[in-house]
Formats: C-alpha cells, sequence, structure tokens
C-alpha cells in the first residue's frame, strides 16, 4: 500500500531531514490525539531539525484509537500536518514519533514497561479534562470516579492515566531508576497543578511511601498550549491526500497559529522546544489564565450560541456582525479585566489576534466539537472571571449570556425541537434535571446546584441567578440570534 514512508509525495511538502534512526522514546506521550500531532510532535519534530539530538516520541493511546495506532505503524510513525491560512496551505511532514503502543494491541504491561524504561525523561499527556478523574471544584482527585475505583482494586493493572504514571513510577523506583517528569498539554487551568494533584491523590491511596517518594521526586510543569486543530473530517483528509500526492489516514489539519508556554520544572532533561518557538517562563499561569478566559472562554460562549443559532462552525458565526461583537466584547470586556499579566502584555492586539482566527474560514472548527465536555470546560473558562465581576461589582452579561447558552444546550434540543448530540460525562445528570423541569426557569438553579461546575455560593447570589434566568428565557424565547444581538 503506498503511504507518505514509501511513496513519493508532492515537491512542496516539508519533510524531515535529520536522522530518524538515531531516535529514541525519551517521550512517552498520552493520547495520540490531533492536537498532539499539531502541536507537541510537530514541535518536537522541528526541534530535532534543528538540534540533531535524539528525542524521540511513543505514542500511547489508553482508550480507542487502535485503527490509529495500526495506521500510524503502517507509515513508519510519520504523519501529515496541513497548515491551512486564510490564502494559502503549508503541508509539513512530523519525524519524531518512532514507536506506539496501545493497550488493546500490546497489553498493559507493554505500556508500563515502556513507561519504566530508562531513557524516558518525560511523560506528556492530552488526555482532556476528563482525563485526570479530577473533582473540577476542588481540584483534586476524585475518589469516587469509576475508572480511579477500578484502578485501586487492582494498581498493577491500570486503565486510567492516572493509574498508569503512578504504576509506572513505583516500577521505577523500585527498580532504581530516576523518575520522569509528568508534564501536562490539556487546557486544563494549572494543568501541572491538576496533574499533581490527582498522582499524588492516587498513589496516597494506594501507597503512602510512594506518594511521599513522587511528592518529593517527580516535577510536574504547568503548560499554556494554543493552536485551532478542528476534528479530521472525510474531507480533510481528502483535501490532505490531494496536497501530499497520496493518503495519510493520521494527517491533522491546523491554523498557521501555535503558541507553547512551558513552566521550565524538569527532572531528568528536556529538548530545546524553544529554538523552535515555544517559551519556558518561571510561572505559566498569566498565560494561561489569558488563553483559558479570552480564547476558550469565547470559543464555549460561540459554540453554544453558535450551535443554538444554526451555525456548523466558528468562522460561521463569525460572519454575523452580533456574534463577531459579542465575541470580541467577552474578551475585552469580561475576561481581559480579570488578568493579572507581565508587565507590556497587548491584550487588545491578542483579542484581535483571536477575531482574526476565528474567521479563517479554512478552518472548518465544529461548535459541536467546542461544545463537547461543557461542565469540565465551564469551571476554567468561566469562573475565575466570574467571580472577578462579583467581587468588583462590574458587567459580566456575557458570562452571563455563555452559561445560559450552555443550559438551553445540554438540554438535548435545538431551537427546531431537533435533538442535539450532547457529549458530556455528567449528560445522564442533566438529561435527569431536564425531565424533572423541563425549559422552565427552575431549570436554572437546579442546573447551577451541581457543585462540580458551579460554586456553591453561586445560587445564593440572587443578583446572578436573575441575570442567567434571563438570558436563558431570552435564549429560549427569541433564539439565541436574538439574544446575542440583545448583549
Amino acid at each position: 500500500m503506498k503511504n507518505i514512508a514509501n511513496s513519493e509525495i508532492n515537491a512542496q511538502v516539508i519533510r524531515p531531514n535529520y536522522n530518524r534512526t538515531a531516535l529514541n522514546s525519551r517521550i512517552v506521550h498520552l493520547g495520540f490525539g490531533a492536537f498532539h500531532r499539531a502541536h507537541q510532535a510537530l514541535f518536537t519534530s522541528e526541534m530535532l531539525e534543528e538540534t540533531g539530538s535524539d528525542w524521540g516520541i511513543c505514542e500511547i493511546n489508553l482508550f480507542g484509537g487502535e485503527e490509529l495506532i495500526k495506521q500510524l505503524r503502517a507509515q513508519d510513525h510519520l504523519f501529515s500536518v496541513a497548515e491551512k491560512g486564510a490564502d494559502a496551505t503549508l503541508v509539513k511532514i512530523a519525524g519524531s514519533v518512532v514507536e506506539s503502543l496501545h493497550p488493546t494491541l500490546d497489553g498493559q504491561q507493554a505500556v508500563l514497561e515502556k513507561m519504566a524504561e530508562e531513557q524516558v525523561a518525560i511523560v506528556s499527556m492530552t488526555i482532556t479534562e476528563k482525563g485526570y478523574c479530577a473533582d473540577p471544584a476542588t481540584g483534586r482527585l476524585d475518589a469516587n470516579n469509576a475508572l480511579i475505583k477500578a484502578d485501586l482494586s487492582h494498581p498493577a493493572e491500570p486503565n486510567s492515566a492516572i493509574g498508569y504514571i503512578v504504576e509506572a513510577l513505583r516500577m521505577r523506583k523500585e527498580r532504581g531508576i530516576k523518575p520522569f517528569t509528568v508534564m501536562s498539554c490539556d487546557n486544563v487551568q494549572e494543568n501541572g497543578h491538576v496533574a499533581r494533584a490527582s498522582v499524588l491523590g492516587f498513589a496516597a491511596l494506594v501507597d503512602k511511601d510512594l506518594a511521599a517518594w513522587i511528592e518529593a521526586n517527580v516535577t510536574f510543569p504547568s503548560t499554556m498550549v494554543d493552536r485551532i486543530v478542528p476534528a479530521v473530517t472525510a474531507e480533510t483528509l481528502s483535501e490532505i491526500a490531494a496536497l501530499l500526492g497520496v493518503n495519510d489516514p493520521c494527517g491533522i489539519a491546523c491554523e498557521p497559529f501555535r503558541q507553547w508556554v512551558i513552566e521550565d520544572n524538569f527532572v531528568n532533561g528536556r529538548p530545546e522546544w524553544n529554538l523552535v518557538g515555544a517559551e519556558f517562563v518561571p510561572d505559566v499561569v498569566p498565560f494561561e489564565e489569558m488563553k483559558l478566559r479570552m480564547l476558550n472562554g469565547s470559543h464555549s460562549f460561540l459554540a453554544y450560541l453558535g450551535y443554538l443559532g444554526g451555525y456548523a462552525h466558528i468562522s460561521d458565526t463569525m460572519t454575523n456582525k452580533d456574534y463577531r461583537k459579542a465575541a470580541f466584547d467577552m474578551m475585552m470586556k469580561a475576561q481581559a479585566p480579570s488578568l493579572k499579566m507581565p508587565e507590556g502584555a497587548d491584550l487588545e492586539g491578542y483579542a484581535n489576534l483571536l477575531i482574526d482566527r476565528f474567521t479563517n474560514p479554512s478552518l472548518k472548527h465544529q461548535t459541536w466539537q467546542i461544545a463537547m465536555d461543557g461542565s469540565q470546560k465551564i469551571p476554567q473558562r468561566m469562573g475565575g472571571s466570574l467571580r472577578f465581576h462579583l467581587a468588583n461589582g462590574s458587567d459580566y452579561k456575557w458570562l452571563a449570556m455563555g452559561i445560559a447558552g450552555w443550559m438551553v444546550y445540554i438540554s438535548g434540543e435545538d431551537e427546531k425541537s431537533q435533538a442535539i448530540d450532547v457529549r458530556d460525562p455528567m449528560r445522564e445528570q442533566f438529561q435527569a434535571i431536564y425531565k424533572q423541569h423541563g425549559k422552565n426557569n427552575s431549570v436554572i438553579k437546579a442546573l447551577l446546584g451541581i457543585e462540580a461546575v458551579f460554586s456553591t455560593d453561586l445560587i445564593q447570589n440572587n443578583e446572578f441567578v436573575e441575570q442567567v434566568t434571563q438570558a436563558y428565557q431570552l435564549i429560549v424565547t427569541k433564539g439565541a440570534r436574538a439574544a446575542v444581538a440583545s448583549l
């Protein structure tokens, strides 16, 4: 079968020029998804071009994705990244991946043994918010999570990413091998702290001595990652095949913009990602909050209200001047005032850049895709700025509208009475609430009472409840487009 490893590909495609046979699996990455391919794996490939070092990646999918791993192996772990600008597309082949594993294909022990190998210096993750098995309200491990409960009963045969990390660290401790750095690359506020809390929380329930060893020896740097990477579709793969001259089932498309800010806190060495645009800093939090609130918060706002308004993609919402203005105001009036940035930060310039990125018609970033897992995202993307405005008595109507949009979306029915395929770990709870209340105003307090999503003080704040209720009513009675226009 012809593929990018064994076929002539189009001349304009950028190919790796470093010696891939010299690479070792020094990074194990959990979650071989589209974002990782367009971000950390590509950064690493370009870093290898500059340095000639041996920082290869072993990719692991723990849940699903077996076919993707098989396809990756069939083309010597090469894959393509199409960077789609408004006017032109640049295609690159990443060569940083040298190995892959899957517990279904290779067994749990093979995965654990790889993570325990001495040369592995970093275990990185893109496992989505729910992969950390953390309580969003507290940031600590949710010991009642079904995966965690199962792993606690059989720690040596884990299923969760947290269980794998703890067991691999236990193996390294017992064998006298230096630990690896645990690096989260998910859109989770202070993702390193969340990873640390979940790993230490799990380890303490398994073995207190192990937990103490991890606490003393393992580092959990926080990172801020940014690149818009739409879900892969048949159309995407067809476009990539035309640009490559050969099919690539592992190919992905993304925007040209990318950003990676990394807390420089590695226990066992790290690649020089800074040579290709990453930024190592002592504190990621200001950058991460800027991105979570201004980009991700406005993305969620556009996802819920855009989907309800009949827009399939984020770029479609930007053709509506009301949505465009509301998104900019959400960034500058609701989110930016709540941030504490280093001196010289240009938040208005950042907001304008985000609007341009959202407008890029080449990116088919589905509102439905961004709307997934809202119960995990709302606290991170809107909670901090909401608390800021409530404390300061300032205007937060865009946040109230965004939250109301989410509440209508999770009802499971759009404005044309068509079913919405709501993807969320709390979906059953939402369904039970809507079964009891319907789309009546009483549903607002029932949803605000979900402590895993909203802090307990919010339901006591009458002004906030009233603002969300009014926004909710407006969406239900007049429609999302009219509700956005009202802002």
